[in-house]
């Protein structure tokens, strides 16, 4: 309020308030560069951009006004992003030079998690042979340090100016903006494009760029759009930065799934079925596994496990408002002359059950859970192994409480994440995702169910991070996001609350008073889709999963033919004491076949010589830990129960 004051009253001045509780007066038109000169010799080469009352400026732009300045430094994630933005920038200015202007249309240039990308459309496609000829013209780009500047135009004569230019992929967008304000420019010698900003000061801060890919994209994902092509690149203030970010890829490229799974025998594609994995008999055993592991955890927790029907009438779909929503994911047939759909979601088989009969307080909170296989179509661009797929497996739970019931039962959900995720090893972080603009219901309703939601995570002392304006259509949500072991964040769990379907379904039960109430439904998942919790399992423990989850968890290796049979007993022996094992007992040479065992991934080699099958023990060697010596087999067996199963809560 202070601030305010002194700048209605100082005329000429204005009044800037610094992170270090100083406040000072400079002259109006000062820009955050000069602010940061007065703070510290040096300090302007540091900082990237500034923040006036938490409204991102650029470092050379004028400031409006007085306010709350926080300059930022290449620390800050926002100073990242706008670095990358800058680099997409430098990128389509670099097409131009190479290609022509007239040569090249720009759809947009962005930040991503990882980089920064252009969407071009160009005279002639380009392929990945062309990336270091573009790479070299940027650092030429950059060595020039061109100041990117910004200019502000009217809406007018922001369109005149890219018609005159010929970018009509640009006026697009710019002709179906909502707002009437100024239109900004941003400009790096010969080139311009309308940009929201900041960016940084000169294209000389850009120290560290690499151009890593080349892909097509259809023109806003519309596959009926021409198909621009994508051109993604990694960005960071430090060569370091970069080089260790290559080298995570590299890592990522020797863990990736898809390489893993055909390696080691777990699942297969086929252009037969687009986007819908075959399990092979190692993929399943794992994937039983988790199915078993997540079974023993919500049994001890109450819950029934159900199955419902994969193809289901029309009319179910638009009664829950699945209709409105995913009728463009879903797949159709005709039956008997009436449609039917694959389902989408478990939601509605659930919601039906529930209410095929009378319901009492007294059955409340009634747990349903469904491992239940779902189709959503995804365009064949999109697809990738098992993390986005067409067909998949979601561990669904759908709990019908009362009001009252809410909190608790949320919170016995999060004990079950918790429980889940600590047996891999997983850290995670959470999201309190918000009404979307496409939702149903009342404001009232979904007020109430994002407050139940958040007075959860405050008495948890949970911390997460507002997303807005990313719930279900239904209801608010919150996300999990599990870390793994390279550092990559996966959505996998969700809590979702729901006050919307229990009404399309005129669902109720007979309350304490004898009354007829409507319960509120808590949506559940903690894989969220088990093929593509498969698929990060793969990649975070680069095919070496644990002992309880590994596809074979031991193999019998005889020295010779002579131990074929006494190898074979112990195979039975370990097989019926519960664990998943196989013999190798092929001709090639021990050592060769000891080095397949581990390429393999295999936790326990146990091999059988002429003293050992006499003696009825096994020379043990472990995945990990090289030869732990000979062995009883009731020893071994002991050693391996302590990591069948994970303990559980």
């Amino acid at each position: 309020m202070e601030i305010r004051e002194e700048r209605a009253s100082s005329g000429g001045e204005i009044v800037i308030a610094l992170p270090s509780g100083q406040v000072r007066r400079y002259p109006a038109g000062t820009t955050a560069a000069a602010v940061a000169d007065s703070i510290r010799p040096g300090l302007r080469a540091k900082a990237a951009a500034a923040r006036l009352d938490g409204r991102l400026v650029d470092l050379g732009q004028p400031l409006p006004g007085g306010g709350a300045l926080e300059l930022l430094l290449p620390e800050s994630p926002e100073a990242l992003e706008l670095l990358r933005r800058s680099a997409a920038h430098v990128l389509a200015h670099a097409l131009g030079q190479l290609y022509g202007d007239a040569a090249v249309q720009l759809g947009s240039c962005f930040a991503s998690a990882d980089g920064f990308g252009c969407d071009v459309l160009l005279a002639e496609p380009i392929g990945a042979g062309e990336l270091a000829r573009i790479e070299k013209e940027m650092e030429r780009i950059v060595a020039e340090d061109l100041p990117f500047s910004r200019m502000e135009l009217g809406r007018s004569e922001a369109e005149e100016r890219l018609a005159e230019r010929g970018e009509s992929l640009q006026l697009e967008l710019l002709r179906e903006r909502a707002d009437d304000g100024p239109i900004e420019l941003y400009a790096h010698g010969r080139f311009e494009a309308v940009e929201a900003g900041p960016l940084l000061p000169s294209t000389g801060r850009l120290k560290a760029l690499r151009l890593m890919s080349v892909a097509g994209a259809y023109w806003r994902g519309d596959s009926e759009r021409p198909m621009l092509q994508r051109i993604h690149g990694a960005a960071f203030w430090k060569k370091a930065q970069l080089g260790e970010h290559l080298e995570r890829l590299e890592e990522a490229r020797r863990r990736d799934h898809r390489k893993l799974g055909k390696e080691l025998g777990l699942f297969l594609f086929t252009e037969e079925a687009p986007g819908m994995p075959f399990y092979l008999p190692r993929g399943m055993a794992v994937r039983t596994a988790l199915e078993d592991f997540s079974r023993r955890l919500q049994l001890r927790r109450g819950y029934e496990e159900v199955r419902t029907p994969l193809l289901m009438n029309r009319r179910l779909w638009e009664e829950s408002g699945h209709w409105d929503h995913y009728q463009d994911q879903m797949y159709f047939c005709d039956v008997d002359g009436s449609p039917y759909a694959l389902k989408p979601m478990n939601c509605p088989g659930h919601m039906l059950i529930f209410g095929s009969r009378l319901r009492s307080y007294r059955e409340l909170p009634l747990r349903l859970a469904e491992f239940g296989q779902v189709h959503r179509h995804e365009f064949s661009g999109a697809l990738s192994g098992m993390m986005r797929v067409r067909s998949f497996c979601q561990d669904d739970a759908h709990l019908f409480v009362r009001p009252d019931q809410i909190g608790e039962e949320i919170g016995r959900v999060m004990e079950l994440i918790d429980d889940t995720y600590g047996a891999f090893g997983f850290t995670y972080r959470m999201e309190l995702s918000t009404r979307p603009q496409d939702s149903m219901g009342s404001e009232e309703l979904w007020e109430q169910a994002e407050g139940a939601l958040r007075d959860v995570l405050v008495r948890r002392g949970a911390d997460y991070r507002l997303n807005a304006g990313d719930g279900a259509f239904y209801g608010p949500k919150i996300d999990y996001h599990v870390l793994d072991a390279l550092g990559r964040s996966w959505q996998c769990g969700t809590i979702q609350l729901d006050f919307q379907m229990p009404d399309k379904f005129d669902l109720g039960y007979v309350g304490e008073d004898g009354a007829r109430h409507r319960p509120v439904v808590i949506h559940r998942a903690v894989y969220g889709s088990i093929d593509r919790f498969l698929g990060i399992l793969t990649e975070h423990f680069a095919g070496a999963f644990p002992m309880w989850l590994a596809p074979v968890q031991a193999r019998v290796l005889p020295v010779s033919e002579a131990q074929r049979e006494a190898a074979e007993r112990m195979r039975e022996r370990l097989v019926e004491a519960g664990l998943r094992a196989d013999t190798d007992s092929r001709s090639e040479k021990l050592g060769s076949r000891i080095r397949d065992a581990q390429l393999a991934k295999v936790p326990y080699m146990l091999v059988v010589g002429a003293a050992e099958a006499e003696a009825g023990r096994a020379a043990v060697r472990s995945r990990g830990g090289g030869d732990l010596g000979a062995m009883e087999l009731e020893a071994f067996l002991q050693l391996a129960a302590k990591e069948i199963m994970p303990e559980i809560g």
